[in-house]
């Protein structure tokens, strides 16, 4: 089949980098192959309700450098098991993706370009499986899709988390406390022990390498022998002590990520005051890893996978998602994509290295 009109979407959380595939796919589709492109709004709910606006050249003219998405996004729509309200105001998940399917019959649409993290393309595979001729592009800061050696709007989430590293420094070392940066990532550490070998952070804590407070303290008590009498802490918020469980800050039902992480630089702020005695003090991140402007590195990933996925549609390899490997940009069947997490190595050459330079992980 030739593909003539195609659809966008962004799902999930939003990142720095989503603009610049969505300009990369429309250019390309417009200029290269005289493809027409849709713009669906909010995810896949745009799909399922058939909320959808053409997208021309002037559309995505000045996007590059902007975060966010112009096609708005969401982390609950999923045609498969789509939240809706019965008529006794509880929540109930149905199946629309049906509905999904006929909108993009409604609106002529060969193919679609599905942007997103590990539920947005789970759910293109299950579209695919339905025939829809479907290419994935990844994203996430969290950096855990285990088919790409990078997801774009990771280096910019990094670039943040490293900033907020470098400037609790000043802080801690005037006041003589222990600061503890708490940073997103879900249950893999990447955000945190690349932000901490950056940034130079004492400890860092990831989900991969299960931490005993009685070792965190002990290496900060050791450091105020030394003389050092500040720490810098870096958490993931999936980071979660030897013989425990994660901090689980709530759930949402009808989310395609239910579970909320958050809280742990709380409870091991806590343990460290009452551990070593000195004052402890907590900044969590949170969103702001997610906004602004992308770094050239996002802008540059995301705008050499537009490309790619618009190449796919055109030579029909559909059903796949678009990776970096090396510096070159190749494509891996959907079902491999999300097949596994991408998580820390705790015995790679990065560990290694922070391990070598004093860092201590809160295991030995």
């Amino acid at each position: 089949m030739k593909i003539k009109r195609i659809g966008i979407l962004t799902g999930g959380g939003d990142c720095p980098g989503l603009n610049a595939v969505i300009r990369a796919v429309v250019k390309t589709a417009l200029r290269r192959f005289k493809m027409e492109v849709i713009g669906i709004a909010d995810g896949y709910a745009g799909l399922v309700e058939g909320v959808t606006r053409p997208l021309g050249d002037s559309d995505v003219s000045g996007i590059l450098h902007r975060g966010g998405t112009i096609l708005g996004t969401s982390n609950r729509a999923n045609p498969f098991q789509y939240a809706m309200t019965g008529t006794d105001g509880k929540m109930m998940m149905q199946d629309r993706s049906g509905e999904a399917l006929q909108q993009m019959k409604k609106f002529g649409m060969d193919g679609l370009v599905a942007i997103g993290g590990d539920g947005t393309l789970s759910i293109a595979k299950k579209l695919a499986d339905l025939g829809v001729p479907v290419i994935g592009v990844p994203k996430t800061i969290d950096n855990d899709l285990d088919a790409t050696d990078v997801t774009f709007g990771f280096d910019s989430a990094l670039a943040v988390a490293t900033e907020g590293v470098d400037r609790l420094h000043s802080t801690a070392e005037s006041h003589h406390r222990a600061m503890i940066l708490e940073v997103m990532g879900r249950y893999a550490g990447w955000i945190a022990l690349r932000s901490g070998i950056a940034g130079g952070g004492d400890v860092i804590l990831i989900p991969e390498i299960p931490y005993e407070m009685e070792k965190v303290c002990r290496e900060i008590k050791h450091r105020i022998t030394r003389g050092k009498r500040f720490s810098i802490i870096v958490v993931a918020e999936g980071a979660k002590p030897k013989d425990g469980e994660m901090v689980v800050q709530r759930t949402v039902e009808g989310s395609t990520d239910p579970i909320r992480l958050g809280g742990v630089g709380q409870t091991v702020a806590a343990r460290i005051e009452k551990g070593v005695g000195i004052e402890s003090r907590v900044v969590v991140l949170g969103h702001l890893q997610r906004g602004g402007t992308p770094t050239p590195f996002d802008r540059w990933l995301g705008t050499r996978f537009g490309v790619a996925a618009v190449e796919l549609l055109a030579e029909e390899r559909f059903a796949r998602m678009v990776c970096l490997r090396g510096q070159n940009i190749e494509s891996v069947e959907l079902e491999k994509a999300v097949s596994s997490l991408r998580r820390v190595n705790p015995q790679s050459e990065e560990v290694r290295t922070a391990r070598s330079v004093g860092t201590c992980f809160g295991d030995e």
